[in-house]
C-alpha cells in the first residue's frame, strides 16, 4: 500500500480540552533518534487514515516543521464513545526493522464449513518483523485447505510477503475446524394439576380450615346480632 499523508500541527502541552472541543485529537510523535514532540490532528482526518492504513502502514506526518514518516503506535480510546483520545506515532528508520502486529484477513470458502463444521479462529493478528518498506497492511489466510476435523492452519503455513518474518511460534494454530454444537431442545413445561392445588382458606375435604393456634376467630355480623 502506498504511503499516506496526514496533516498535523505542533501544539502546546496544555489546552487539550480546547483542542478536543475544536474537533482535534492530541498526539505525539517520537522515535529512537527523535525527541517526543506534541502535535494535534483533526479527528475526521485521522479516522479516515486509520481506517485505511491500520497500524502497519507508513504515514507521512505533514506540517511538523518537516515531513515525518511514522506508523500509528498506540491509540487511546474513550471507553464509552469509542472515539480516539490520544495518538502515539512512532518515527521509523528506513534501514531499521520494525516489529508490529499485522491483522489477518481470512479469505476463501472452507469445504469443512460447507460440510457443517465450524471454523475456530485462534488468532486475528500476528506479530511480524520487517523493514518499513515491506510492512504489509494485512496478511491473507486462505481457508480453502480446511476440509475436515483434522484440518488446521499454523503460523508456518502462512504465505508472508517477501522480507517479512513472523516472530510467533511456527506451530502455533491460526485457525482450526470444530464440530458444530447442537442446540439442546427446550424441555416443555409441565402444566400444574389444578385438582391437587388447595384453594386458599379451604381444606382438601372442602371443610373450613381451623384457625391457627393463638388466632381468635372474628365473629360474623350474624353472630353479633344474636
Amino acid at each position: 500500500m502506498e504511503k499516506m499523508t496526514l496533516n498535523v500541527e505542533k501544539r502546546e502541552k496544555n489546552g487539550i480540552k480546547t483542542l478536543r472541543e475544536g474537533g482535534k485529537i492530541p498526539a505525539v510523535f517520537y522515535g529512537r533518534k527523535e525527541e517526543s514532540t506534541p502535535i494535534s490532528v483533526l479527528e475526521k482526518d485521522f479516522q479516515k487514515v486509520w481506517g485505511e492504513a491500520g497500524e502497519s502502514t507508513i504515514i507521512s506526518l505533514h506540517g511538523a516543521s518537516r515531513d515525518i514518516d511514522a506508523i500509528i503506535h498506540d491509540v487511546q480510546i474513550h471507553p464509552v464513545t469509542d472515539r480516539p483520545l490520544h495518538i502515539d506515532f512512532y518515527v521509523i528508520e528506513k534501514d531499521r526493522k520494525l516489529t508490529v502486529d499485522v491483522p489477518l484477513e481470512f479469505i476463501g470458502e472452507a469445504p469443512a464449513e460447507k460440510a457443517g463444521f465450524v471454523l475456530a479462529k485462534a488468532l486475528h493478528e500476528i506479530e511480524v518483523e520487517s523493514l518499513p518498506a515491506n510492512l504489509p497492511q494485512y496478511i491473507e489466510v486462505d481457508v480453502i485447505t480446511l476440509i475436515d476435523l483434522e484440518s488446521q492452519i499454523l503460523i508456518k503455513d502462512l504465505k508472508l510477503p517477501e522480507g517479512v518474518e513472523s516472530t510467533a511460534e511456527p506451530e502455533e494454530v491460526v485457525i482450526s475446524v470444530n464440530e458444530a454444537r447442537e442446540e439442546e431442545p427446550e424441555t416443555p413445561t409441565e402444566e400444574p394439576d389444578m385438582e391437587s392445588i388447595e384453594v386458599e382458606g379451604e381444606s382438601k375435604e372442602g371443610e373450613p380450615e381451623t384457625p391457627a393456634e393463638g388466632v381468635t376467630e372474628t365473629p360474623t355480623e350474624e353472630k353479633k346480632e344474636e
